[in-house]
């Protein structure tokens, strides 16, 4: 039954992908293009309309039981509606905020759905307490907006996704959890279906109405997946969205050095800075998409290692990803204490030899 459903799902995408493109048009849900953006003509937005539709479709065929399902597509719903108004007209980045703590605080208030506790790695566990809630609530925010910043180029956000989705899936399928297996594989081949109209050169753009829904699908996703679990355990949704978390930290941190505000928009993004480097807009979304599946596989294997393994598995991973944060400019072209670092010691060593 969850195969043909699936089937079922991402025709529905292919089918209605063009209809709400013609949507878009109408409803005045386009992307100009400016300073800041790549595609050079009007674009249509609202393309996640189609991904959100192909999903409830496949929520109704298959009626996947929960005691969070209720939760979810309510909050869900707030996230839709807030993308459609500000694919139509723009809204502020404080009523979008506003969106967002509403559903993730029907998430976890309404449904329950809280990370309480992570088992710690040398013996006993730390609880969250009444920190639980707000801890939650700002995971979800975090990762839906991590996505959207994402967002940046033709298929690059829906690409994103479907690799997290799939590896969230599979660990899924690995800790035998029955529920996000159905919800993320229903999610996953209504995206992909959206991205043979949004890989490069795309035809519609999925728009806030997107970029939202699959960040505030991914973060729930990943609660319910890995809450309450070892601290290794709590680490695998995190590499799994290495990418989008990593760039979102790196703007963050960007802006800090720079001293401008957290919520300055800049050209400097990963996507950005692969452009800026020489590589075309496939390629840059091609090696993304490969980086993706990088975290994706580091999670499992983090997953299965040994606890000092995996603590120096991560250590590792840091370094490799604070050298090529240095490498393209992530935090800037001239902020790169790494490398300077080790210029510094090899040419010691080079003096002393």
């Amino acid at each position: 039954m969850i195969f043909l459903t699936l089937i079922v799902c991402f025709f529905i995408t292919l089918i209605i992908t063009p209809l709400v493109k013609k949507l878009a048009f109408l409803i005045g849900a386009t992307d100009t293009p400016n300073s800041r953006k790549v595609h050079k003509k009007i674009m249509p937005r609202l393309g996640g309309l189609a991904i959100y539709i192909s999903f409830l479709a496949g929520v109704l065929i298959l009626k996947p039981e929960n005691q969070f399902s209720t939760a979810i597509m309510l909050g869900s719903g707030v996230i839709i509606f807030t993308g459609i108004c500000d694919d139509m007209m723009e809204l502020s980045a404080r009523l979008k905020f506003i969106a967002q703590l509403v559903a993730g605080i029907i998430v976890v208030l309404y449904g329950g759905l809280q990370a309480t506790f992570i088992n710690l790695p040398f013996g006993g566990h730390f609880e969250f307490g009444i920190l639980s809630i707000p801890f939650t609530v700002l995971w979800i925010i975090g990762v839906t907006n991590a996505i959207n910043l994402i967002d940046g180029l033709d298929g690059l956000a829906a690409g994103v996704s479907s690799i997290a989705l799939f590896s969230i899936v599979g660990m899924a399928i690995i800790m035998g959890n029955l529920y996000v297996v159905a919800i993320g594989s229903i999610l996953l081949v209504s995206t992909l279906g959206f991205l043979f109209f949004n890989f490069h050169p795309a035809k519609i753009f999925m728009g806030d109405t997107g970029a939202l829904f699959l960040g505030f699908m991914i973060s729930v996703l990943s609660l319910l997946g890995f809450k309450n679990v070892t601290f290794v355990s709590f680490i695998v949704p995190v590499l799994i969205l290495g990418v989008p978390i990593s760039d979102t930290i790196f703007a963050i941190l960007r802006r800090i050095i720079n001293k401008k505000p957290l919520s300055a928009p800049d050209k400097s993004h990963l996507h950005h800075c692969l452009l800026r480097t020489g590589f075309t807009h496939k390629q840059t979304v091609l090696i993304i998409y490969a980086m993706s599946a990088f975290f994706g596989l580091a999670a499992v294997i983090f997953s299965q290692a040994k606890l000092w393994g995996s603590m120096l598995f991560g250590i590792v991973l840091l370094f490799l990803i604070e050298i090529l944060a240095e490498k393209i400019g992530l935090l800037g072209r001239e902020f790169r204490p790494l490398l300077k670092l080790m210029r510094i010691l090899r040419f010691s060593i080079d003096k002393d030899r």
